[in-house]
């Protein structure tokens, strides 16, 4: 049990530096060949971070483990919310944007499919298909926006290193594809057997300890960036990595093999990412910040969620 719980902390490891790795060596690889900063931080910011989420889920797979990926990607959408918009308040008052309404509608739209698709599951290639379909929406819809609103002035995107070498962004970017795979391998792997030992269903441990765990390049990020007062870009980063989790990890890993859908997640934990997200829109449609108070009530609401579950 001891060396099970070692494997998971050294993934959880892995995944957080390695996953930092490759968000930076993205985002700077993009920049210097003239990529848009929006476009950069809709889509290769939220699929970096979202990378932990791929390789666990299609590992899980593998393993012939599959529930443990389906309760991956919806956990670590319900963390992402509660925990890594959260958190941050607690430190910085996280401002919201109006301007994230058309964002925050596909992230809601992708949920909805993303439902009414588990209760015909399990998810197979044409779910995948489905699925992957939306994702094309969505990163067309991004491009189009991003185009017709292209401004000057850039905006700071987290990773970004001014006057970075070539050499250094091929660094970055090969020690996350070599990070990811190996720290999502031992985090399953110390997952399963953990889930053996304690007679506790693969569903509910991808549901809390890998769907944190994988949450935590988010977290990290966020905490970091509430820290030196720059909060904001928090929940362009949550809806973004919210998005791709849905479409494009469920939607890649299903022509991997079947995802079959538990139960329990049918009644309860996909309603409560559902009620999760929703709750979103109160203050992107208000334009009201997310801060301590509401910071509270989100960690509180997590908290409850788990609990219930064991």
């Amino acid at each position: 049990m001891i060396f099970d719980f070692g494997m998971i902390v050294a993934g959880l490891a892995l995944l957080v530096v390695a996953g930092d790795f490759l968000v930076k060596g993205a985002v700077n690889l993009s920049l210097k060949l003239g990529v848009p900063a929006l476009i950069v931080g809709l889509t290769v910011v939220a699929f970096g971070t979202s990378a932990p989420e791929l390789l666990v889920s299609i590992d899980a797979i593998l393993d012939g483990v599959p529930a443990l990926a389906m309760g991956n990607v919806v956990g670590s959408n319900i963390a992402n919310i509660l925990l890594v918009l959260g958190i941050p308040a607690l430190i910085a008052a996280v401002p919201v944007s109006r301007d994230l309404m058309s964002d925050f509608l596909m992230m809601m739209a992708a949920s909805v499919l993303f439902v009414v698709l588990a209760f015909l599951g399990p998810f197979g290639w044409m779910h995948g298909l489905a699925l992957l379909a939306g994702l094309a929406v969505m990163l067309w819809s991004s491009y189009a926006r991003a185009t017709a609103h292209r401004r000057s002035a850039e905006p700071d995107l987290e990773g970004a290193e001014e006057g970075i070498s070539g050499l250094r962004i091929a660094l970055y970017l090969v020690g996350g594809i070599i990070g990811l795979p190996v720290g999502a391998n031992l985090l399953v792997q110390g997952a399963t057997d953990v889930a053996t030992a304690l007679g506790v269903s693969e569903a509910v441990i991808g549901l809390t300890l890998v769907a944190v765990g994988t949450s935590l390049p988010e977290l990290a990020t966020t905490v970091a960036a509430a820290f030196r007062r720059e909060a904001g870009v928090a929940m362009g980063n949550v809806i973004g990595s919210n998005i791709f989790n849905l479409l494009a990890i469920i939607g890649i890993s299903s022509f991997v093999g079947n995802i079959p859908v538990p139960e329990t997640m049918l009644r309860l934990d996909l309603w409560v990412m559902l009620a999760s997200s929703a709750l979103l829109g109160i203050f992107v449609f208000t334009g009201r910040s997310i801060g301590r108070i509401a910071g509270v009530l989100l960690i509180a609401a997590y908290v409850a969620y788990v609990v219930q579950m064991f």
